[in-house]
């Protein structure tokens, strides 16, 4: 009777674990990353007789969870890969909203300062009008700093949320190297896994993998070696390495992540840690939000360069030359932290229409000066015969992508420095005129004409190189032996060239007239050719109140190939921004919806696998309490079998 109580007793044994198993399947059915535990029964070793071997009931070998690591695998993956592209798309879809507005973007607010510049024209001793521009003007350098305001705004965002994730990687590696030591503890304590430690880890990993691409290598003794990024270890065994933010060395409002191991600390480049909310992060400011930010600031910089250079052709209400109409900032040098010199290099636009929406990097071994172009890593300048101080390029060259640096003595080897002409110059650009009369809208170039009383057959020219006159000139022709010209005002001396040879005359004396001769006077150059007669007068103006012509061809910048290389124009680059980041966006917002899907589909396939099925949980019950009962009954009957034996003894 004993065989079969104790039977029975394993039997009961074995149908309350189950019983017990399943209540806690059932209790964590909504537990985030759970795994279904299932009770694995062997039987009991049999016991030798001499008819064969008796069995001696069950046991419980083991409880195992249903877990797949290959499903297991595919989530993290897919994890990281949804987290970033998610990431990436809604940081860029905030930008298409911002530029694309039709109220808010930048074209219209070019378009309204170019159609003030056109007004202008028509009407150019229109005080109101001239106001007008201005008014427009200081539009568009509001619109242009607002606009750079916002991404900075963005890339402060970035910055924040970056932190965050890199202190949730943190975290997270602490308490997985922490279980990977109570998991490895229990484990040699008696041979059984501990699932809720384990389902509690890769939990762990699955919320890490939302932060930054992971890789699980699982060790012995149930441990996980935990990779992050391109291969770069953070949990092993045990041992927990880490990641930091600190600013860039060249760029304070650039957060860097940094890895930490050993006590030493590495800036990771945005292809050393793909994947996750910092793989997205990354790679948005890289391939984005720089980028747009330096178009924006190429805009800004060629179209208020441009402006400003013809502007200096015109002449204003006061009758003199124009100004420029923009405050245009200089490329922002960065040094590196890490440098041991003490040059402080500077850089000029030397041709803003060949300017590139670049940042550019310029190096120093020691030897050789190396300047490269960062948005395709081609090297500009490498030349080790550059002295020092030196202006880079040097001769014939005049410029890189329309820029020269100047190198001046102190730089040490392996200092290094970034450029970036345009990031700052829609936050920096300004109006450097706020008088309307200044506004240059006449030509600087003059009319000249010969009296309509002249007799003889005498005309004058001037060549298209301009002048410093600012009212009128006179010219009187004196018949004689020889003839004479005579100038009014005559307050500056003259010089006339014949054939290469030079004749200075004093202000005020007769002038001996040649015909072809070219005449200077003051900075301004003219000839007069063919025979003039006694009395005839031919006269030099500046443009008066009423000259447009140079507002004229102000308003038709807005037409011309400006930028790269003067093959585009102000709102044609532009719209080139807004539709490259909308179709960035529409690709992104796709690939972020596929990389979500996939997602779902390999949670769903894991969740079947390991997930709890609470019907497959009551049939379980009823399972096992069938058992249990039968259990029961098999101990009454040897109860019962026991009394009778007793009562025969009787």
């Amino acid at each position: 009777m004993a065989d079969i109580l104790s039977i029975g007793k394993s039997a009961l044994a074995a149908a309350q674990v189950g019983l017990s198993t399943t209540g806690h399947n059932i209790a964590n059915a909504s537990t985030p990353g759970y795994s279904r535990q299932v009770v694995i029964q062997a039987a009991a070793q049999a016991q030798s007789s001499g008819s064969g071997y008796i069995g001696q009931g069950t046991e419980v070998a083991s409880i195992t969870r249903a877990f797949n690591e290959i499903l297991s695998k595919q989530v993290v993956n897919s994890q990281a890969a949804s987290s970033s592209s998610q990431v990436y798309a809604s940081q860029l879809s905030n930008i298409n909203n911002m530029l694309s507005d039709a109220s808010a973007g930048l074209n219209p607010a070019i378009s309204d300062f170019f159609n003030s510049v056109s007004d202008l024209a028509a009407n150019p001793s229109d005080i109101p009008t001239r106001q007008s521009m201005l008014s427009y003007a200081q539009s568009l350098v509001n619109r242009l700093q607002s606009t750079n305001s916002s991404l900075n705004e963005v890339r402060s965002d970035v910055n924040t949320q970056l932190t965050g994730s890199v202190n949730l990687v943190n975290t997270y590696a602490k308490q997985i190297a922490s279980l990977n030591n109570s998991i490895e503890t229990a484990i040699s304590s008696d041979g059984n896994p501990p699932n809720d430690l384990m389902d509690q880890r890769d939990q762990l990993v699955t919320e890490l993998s939302k932060q930054v691409k992971t890789t699980v290598v699982p060790q012995g003794q149930g441990s996980y070696n935990i990779y992050v990024g391109n291969g770069l270890p953070l949990v092993i065994g045990k041992s927990v390495m880490s990641l930091t933010t600190a600013s860039s060395p060249t760029d304070p409002t650039r957060l860097e992540v940094s890895y930490q191991s050993s006590g030493k600390s590495t800036v990771l480049g945005t292809s050393s840690l793909p994947g996750g909310v910092i793989g997205g992060l990354l790679q948005f400011r890289a391939e984005s939000l720089d980028s747009v930010q330096n178009q924006i600031g190429q805009v800004a910089l060629v179209l208020g360069d441009t402006f400003n250079k013809q502007h200096q052709q015109g002449i204003d209400l006061n009758g003199n030359l124009g100004g420029n109409l923009f405050n245009i900032p200089t490329p922002t040098v960065s040094a590196s932290g890490n440098n041991q010199g003490s040059a402080i290099v500077t850089s000029q636009i030397i041709d803003a229409r060949a300017i590139t929406a670049s940042d550019y990097r310029l190096q120093f071994d020691g030897t050789n000066y190396k300047i490269s172009r960062l948005s395709d890593n081609v090297v500009l300048y490498n030349d080790p015969a550059a002295p020092t101080p030196a202006s880079l390029p040097t001769p014939p060259a005049t410029s890189l992508d329309g820029l020269s640096f100047s190198v001046p003595a102190g730089m040490a080897a392996n200092d290094e420095y970034v450029i970036r002409p345009t990031r700052n110059v829609a936050t920096s650009i300004s109006l450097a005129i706020t008088d309307a009369k200044k506004l240059a809208i006449g030509s600087a170039m003059l009319s000249s004409v010969a009296n309509s009383t002249n007799t003889g057959t005498a005309s004058i020219s001037i060549p298209p190189t301009g002048s410093n006159l600012t009212g009128t000139l006179g010219v009187t022709y004196a018949s004689g032996m020889p003839g004479t010209l005579s100038m009014a005002p005559s307050t500056q001396p003259v010089t006339v060239t014949v054939s290469g040879v030079s004749t200075v005359y004093p202000a005020g004396s007769p002038i001996t007239y040649t015909s072809g001769a070219t005449i200077s006077v003051g900075g301004l150059s003219f000839a007069i050719t063919g025979t003039p007669a006694n009395g005839d007068k031919f006269t030099l103006s500046a443009s008066g109140p009423g000259d447009n012509r140079n507002g004229l061809l102000l308003a038709d910048l807005q037409k011309q190939g400006t930028i790269n290389n003067s093959t585009t124009t102000y709102s044609s680059a532009f719209a080139e921004l807004v539709n490259g980041v909308g179709n960035k966006t529409r690709e992104l917002n796709i690939t972020s919806t596929s990389e979500a899907k996939v997602l779902e589909q390999a949670t769903a396939a894991m969740q079947s696998e390991s997930g709890v099925n609470l019907d497959e949980e009551a049939t379980n019950l009823l399972r096992y309490q069938q058992a249990y009962q039968a259990a029961g009954k098999m101990m009454q009957i040897a109860s019962q079998l026991f009394d009778t034996l007793l009562q025969l003894g009787k």
